[in-house]
C-alpha cells in the first residue's frame, strides 16, 4: 500500500476543498447517518467499503455496544466501495494541518494503515484500548502508530472432499496436482478478484527471496520484476491444465459458482465470501478448505482508526468503542455477522468460534504485494499467461 506525507495530501487537498470543504469526506449517496442519535455522546463511524461492512456495524455491532454504553449512541455513513478514497484521505490531511475536527469519529477503511502511518490518526495502545495486548504485534504493526485491527481474511484452498482424499497442503503439491488433474482446477484472472490474485502473487512468491517478498509488500522498486519471470512461465504452463484448458472466470463469485456447481474440484476462494456461502447453503458442505504453505496465501487485517484532531469530549467515548470491537463479544460478533478472521488468538475465544475457522490458521497471514506492484503484475499476467 502506498504511504503518502501529509504535505503531498494537503497539497492534493487544494482542488477538493475549492468544491466541497471538508463535509465532502463522504460522498456517497448512502452518506446520510444511519439512525437517529439518543445517547449523551454521539459517534459516527465512518465506512470505506461495501453494504455488508455497514451491516456489520448497524445491524450487529452498534446494537450490541449501545446495549452496554447506553448513554453513547453511533451511527453510520459510508463511501460506497471506496470510490472517493483520495478525497477524504486529502480531506482529512487538511483537517490535521488546519487543526479541525471531521464529521465522524471513527474509520472503517482500507486505507488507514496509509493515513496512520503519516500521523493523521491518534496512537493506538493498551492504556485507552485495553483489548489491544491480546492483538499479536505483528498484525498491529501494518496499521502504523493508529491503526487498529479488528478482523481479517485470507485466501483458501477449497476442495471438493467427494473429490479429493488427500488435498495439497504446498504449494509445489497443489501445483503436482493442478498437472496431474486437467480441467479440474480453476482461479480467477488477477484483475477481477483477490482470490485469483493471491494464486498469482504466491505462485511468484515461490521464486523470490524473503527479502524480496518483504519490499513488495510494504514498498516499490519496479527493477525487482524481473525476478517474476520463472513465476509467470509456471503460470502460462499451468494453462493447459487450468479449467476448459485455459478459462479464467471473471471474478471471485465465478469461481464459487464453479465449486458450488461440482464443475471444478478445487480453487483459491475467499475466506469470508466462502464461509458465509457454507453457511448460507449455497457452498455444499462437502467442499472443505485449508491454508497452504511454502508459501501461503496471502491475508490481512482490516483496521479502524480514530482521527487525530478527535474532540476531547468524545475520546474516551470512541476509545470504549474500538475497545469493544476487540472485546470477546465484539470478535465473536465480527465472525458470526461476516465471516471475519477474529484478530485475537483463537483459543481466547469461545470453542464454536475457534472451530470456525481452525483449518484457516488466522494467526498466519502472509501480506500481498503492495498496490503498485499488484497493478504491474496484473498488467504482466495479461501479457504473458493466458494462450
Amino acid at each position: 500500500m502506498k504511504t503518502h506525507s501529509i504535505a503531498r495530501l494537503v497539497i492534493a487537498t487544494s482542488l477538493v476543498l475549492a468544491t466541497g470543504g471538508l463535509a465532502g469526506c463522504a460522498q456517497s449517496s448512502s452518506a446520510a447517518p444511519s439512525a437517529t442519535t439518543t445517547g449523551d455522546t454521539a459517534l459516527t463511524v465512518f465506512i470505506s467499503g461495501d453494504t455488508n461492512v455497514q451491516a456489520l456495524w448497524d445491524k450487529a455491532l452498534i446494537p450490541a455496544f449501545e446495549k452496554t454504553n447506553p448513554r453513547i449512541s453511533v451511527t453510520t455513513t459510508i463511501d460506497l466501495h471506496g470510490e472517493h478514497d483520495a478525497q477524504t484521505q486529502a480531506n482529512l490531511a487538511a483537517a490535521t494541518k488546519q487543526d479541525k475536527t471531521v464529521p465522524y469519529d471513527l474509520i472503517d477503511a482500507g486505507f488507514v494503515p496509509t493515513v496512520g502511518k503519516t500521523g493523521l490518526l491518534l496512537p493506538a495502545d493498551e492504556s485507552s484500548i485495553p483489548n489491544l495486548k491480546s492483538v499479536p504485534e505483528a498484525t498491529r504493526a501494518q496499521g502504523g502508530s493508529g491503526g487498529i485491527p479488528y478482523r481479517a481474511s485470507s485466501v483458501l484452498l477449497a476442495y471438493d472432499s467427494t473429490k479429493v482424499t488427500a488435498p495439497p497442503r504446498t504449494l509445489d503439491a497443489l501445483l503436482d496436482w493442478i498437472r496431474a488433474n486437467p480441467g479440474e482446477f480453476a482461479y480467477n484472472s488477477p484483475s477481477t478478484g483477490g482470490s485469483g490474485g493471491s494464486f498469482v502473487t504466491t505462485v511468484l512468491s515461490k521464486y523470490l527471496s524473503a527479502a524480496q517478498q518483504q519490499t513488495m509488500a510494504t514498498s516499490y522498486d519496479k527493477s525487482l520484476e524481473s525476478s517474476w519471470d520463472q513465476g509467470f512461465q509456471t503460470l502460462h504452463d499451468l494453462g493447459q491444465y487450468m479449467y476448459q484448458k485455459g478459462v479464467y472466470p471473471n471474478g471471485n463469485a465465478q469461481v464459487l459458482q464453479l465449486l458450488e456447481s461440482g464443475q471444478i474440484s478445487m480453487a483459491p476462494v475467499w475466506s469470508d465470501q466462502f464461509i458465509t456461502a457454507q453457511n448460507s447453503g449455497a457452498m455444499p458442505k462437502t467442499v472443505k478448505y485449508l491454508q497452504i504453505s511454502n508459501p501461503s496465501f496471502t491475508g490481512s487485517a482490516s483496521f479502524l482508526g480514530i482521527p487525530k484532531t478527535e474532540s476531547d469530549a468524545k475520546k474516551d467515548a470512541v476509545y470504549k468503542l474500538a475497545d469493544f470491537v476487540l472485546s470477546t463479544q465484539g470478535q465473536e460478533i465480527v465472525a458470526d455477522a461476516v465471516s471475519g478472521y477474529p484478530v485475537v488468538p483463537l483459543n481466547t475465544l469461545p470453542q464454536s468460534v475457534a472451530d470456525k475457522f481452525s483449518a484457516a490458521n488466522p494467526s498466519a497471514l502472509r501480506l500481498s504485494f503492495s498496490s503498485q506492484f499488484t497493478s504491474d503484475m496484473n498488467a504482466e499476467w495479461s501479457a504473458k499467461v493466458p494462450k
